[in-house]
Formats: structure tokens, C-alpha cells, sequence
């Protein structure tokens, strides 16, 4: 046991051990996403509590438990990850059946989100038992409590988690990305951040904040237009290590005269893409023509194009 951690595991047991934890139940237990001291009491008392601890990854799961003084048997640890999610769930199934109480982690967070776990929760709830959420940490609500969003939408946001790898579904995604006016919160690995900054450019000034490595000893947290988050990133090669949350802040709305130009703007870009005229070349022409950023201009011929693209598909 991480000394630390030698009376938490007592307390988390005098907190909650007069708390009902029905069995036949399955638990979806939020863990810590860096620092081993976010984790809750109850998640505790829980863990040590339930007959079989199914996890992302067994050997991760049994590393975290033992720093807290959980010391469960290699039976009681059942691997159930992305690719064999459907048939551990089945095992997970019987296990409740028999009357066990079973508790579910990913590797870190909350699981289901962005994480398996979501079928293994329908699985069980089809069968008519019991699904008990424990909250805990959270990359996502951690990220929005120091965003500083602002606005008239700023109490709203949409969690799109990671975008897609490829290119043209990545561009398809952000075109989408550039008509949602609330708040998007994005997560992205350290080998696709530079992909994704590049991408995100797009966006031109839009205000993004990027969080890398929360809760961890090198939390890095910084707030910048989404048109330089692509040379921020390459200014240091620490910046492009550990896991990262990135939230695109609303947008803001235009002045009666910018909101005339815009509009004008955008009709002669849908004039010209429909003459089959490339994208960049109509950025070009209309940026000539009114003086506008390229970027801005590039993002909304970005979407009208992906527009027109759905709905010659449909």
C-alpha cells in the first residue's frame, strides 16, 4: 500500500460500509485519471467490497488497487476491453446472476465514456439487473471548470471525444465542428495532437483551451486562438506528450456589420463552388474580394462544401 494511502482504505470503509450495495449489481466505478488521490471513498469501500473487479486491462487495475491495499485474487480480476467487451459481458452476466456483486473500471476516468463499458452496461441492464454508477474523476468536467467559457451559450457544450483518423472523415467532422455554436470538448492521443491542430486551423480565431496531462506532476493548461495551436505545439516537443482534452469555446457571434459581410461572403462562395470551382481557389477569390481572413473564409467553404457533399449523398 502507497503509504499515503494506509487510512484511506480504513475510512473509505467507516464512510460507507453502512450504505446499501445491493448484490446482483453491477458497479461502474470512476477512477483516477493521474493523480492517485482522486479517487472517492465509496469508490474504495466498493472495490474492495464486490466479488470480481472486471477492468480495461487487468495488470493496470491490480497496480491501482494494491497502491490503495486492495489485494484481490487473479479469479476476482476479469479482463474486459474493446475487443471482447460483448463476450465478457456475458460472463459478467452470470456472475450477477449468481448472485455477485461485480465492479467495472477502465483504465482511467469514467468507464463507457470514451471507454468500454457501455455494452456491458446495456447487457446488463436487458437482463433486467441493476447498473450503479460511482462518479469520480472526469478529464472532460475537469477541463470546463477552468476553460473559462463565456457567452450566451457558455453553460452548453458537446462532448464529441476523439475525432476520426482519416482525413476526409477528420475534415467532414470539423466542417461540423465549425457550425456548432456551443462548446465542444475534443480528446486526442499525443501521436494525433499535431494532426488535430492542423486540422482545427480551420477555425481560424476561434478561442480553443488545451489541456495536457491533468492532474498529473507536468498539467499543462493553455488558452489560444485554434489558428496557432498547430505552431504552439511545435514551438516545444513536450508540449505534444501525454493525453490531451481540447475545448473549442463558442463561438462568437458578429456585429450587425460583420454579420452582413459574413453573409455576403458566404453566397459567393456558394456561387462559386457550385461552378465547380475549387475550394481553394474561391477562398482566394472572396478573401480578394472583401477583405476577409482566409481562415475564417476557408472554414465556411469547408462546410459548405461537406453540405452540399451530405446532401448529394442523401
Amino acid at each position: 500500500m502507497t503509504p499515503s494511502f494506509s487510512k484511506a482504505l480504513q475510512v473509505a470503509h467507516e464512510a460507507a460500509a453502512a450504505q446499501h450495495h445491493p448484490i446482483s449489481a453491477l458497479y461502474m466505478v470512476a477512477t483516477p485519471i493521474g493523480n492517485l488521490a482522486d479517487i472517492s471513498l465509496r469508490a474504495l469501500h466498493v472495490l474492495d467490497l464486490v466479488d470480481v473487479v472486471a477492468c480495461e486491462d487487468t495488470r493496470h487495475t491490480r497496480q491501482l488497487l494494491l497502491a490503495y491495499g486492495i489485494d484481490k485474487q487473479s479469479a476476482q480480476l476479469l479482463a474486459l476491453h474493446q475487443h471482447n467487451e460483448r463476450e465478457a459481458a456475458q460472463q459478467v452476466l452470470q456472475l450477477l446472476q449468481a448472485g455477485k456483486r461485480v465492479a467495472y473500471v477502465s483504465d482511467a476516468g469514467t468507464p463507457g465514456v470514451s471507454d468500454p463499458g457501455a455494452l456491458l452496461v446495456q447487457v446488463v441492464q436487458q437482463a433486467g439487473l441493476r447498473t450503479i454508477p460511482l462518479p469520480g474523476a472526469s478529464s472532460v468536467t475537469s477541463m470546463l471548470s477552468v476553460a473559462a467559457l463565456d457567452g450566451a451559450d457558455a453553460s452548453a457544450y458537446v462532448f464529441a471525444g476523439f475525432l476520426p483518423a482519416k482525413g476526409r472523415a477528420r475534415e467532414a467532422a470539423v466542417a461540423a465542428l465549425a457550425r456548432e455554436p456551443r462548446a465542444v470538448v475534443l480528446l486526442e492521443a499525443p501521436h494525433r495532437i499535431t494532426e488535430l491542430a492542423r486540422a482545427l486551423a480551420v477555425l481560424g480565431c476561434r478561442q480553443i483551451t488545451i489541456g495536457r496531462e491533468l492532474t498529473k506532476q507536468f498539467e499543462q493548461i493553455h488558452s489560444l486562438p485554434a489558428q496557432e495551436l498547430a505552431g504552439w505545439l511545435a514551438a516545444d516537443a513536450q508540449r505534444t506528450r501525454g493525453e490531451f482534452v481540447v475545448v473549442l469555446h463558442p463561438a462568437v457571434q458578429a456585429g450587425p456589420g460583420e454579420a452582413g459581410e459574413g453573409a455576403a461572403a458566404q453566397r459567393l462562395l456558394q456561387a462559386l463552388l457550385a461552378e465547380s470551382v475549387s475550394l481553394k481557389s474561391a477562398v482566394r477569390v472572396v478573401a480578394d474580394f472583401t477583405g476577409l481572413s482566409r481562415n475564417v473564409l476557408y472554414q465556411q467553404a469547408l462546410a459548405l462544401s461537406q453540405s452540399e457533399q451530405h446532401q448529394a449523398d442523401d
